[in-house]
């Protein structure tokens, strides 16, 4: 067998490839540091505004001018942040996610019920095999110090 990754272990039939995200995420450039530190100065500023921005900007006085001022520092930051390669390959992930969701098979309330109250059983038979050692080690404690 060869040692070749696109090739399926058992059949030995090519795997079908398509670009794969975590590569082209790799391949970053020096743009994407700066709107990073831009984003992570943008998230730093929406945590501080409520507390320091009334001091300097009289009309932040009122809550809903500081309520936008900080939904506009996270909208800007998220913005910043898609523009880069990792932002990009992040909402592709989020998009793949999505496709593979509505391929699992979920289960039947019946199946979740009868899996539930199985659950539900043998967490209650563990909780007092807990109790039943506990007392056991309890009692024998104090048998030796008396």
């Amino acid at each position: 067998m060869s040692n070749d990754k696109s090739r399926d272990a058992l059949s030995e039939a090519p795997i079908p490839q398509r670009n794969n995200p975590a590569e082209v995420v790799n391949s970053g450039s020096p743009l994407d540091y700066v709107l990073w530190i831009i984003a992570l100065i943008l998230f730093i500023a929406a945590t501080m505004v409520n507390q320091h921005l009334p001091a300097y900007w009289a009309p932040a006085n009122d809550i809903w001018v500081r309520v936008g001022v900080i939904l506009a520092c996270i909208v800007v930051a998220l913005g910043l942040l898609y523009a880069t390669h990792q932002g990009k390959g992040f909402v592709r992930l989020l998009k793949d996610s999505r496709i593979e969701l509505r391929r699992v098979t979920w289960p039947t309330k019946q199946e979740t019920v009868t899996t539930s109250w199985h659950v539900l059983a043998v967490v209650v038979v563990a909780s007092i095999l807990l109790w039943c050692f506990d007392y056991v080690l309890g009692w024998a404690i104090k048998f030796i110090i008396g």
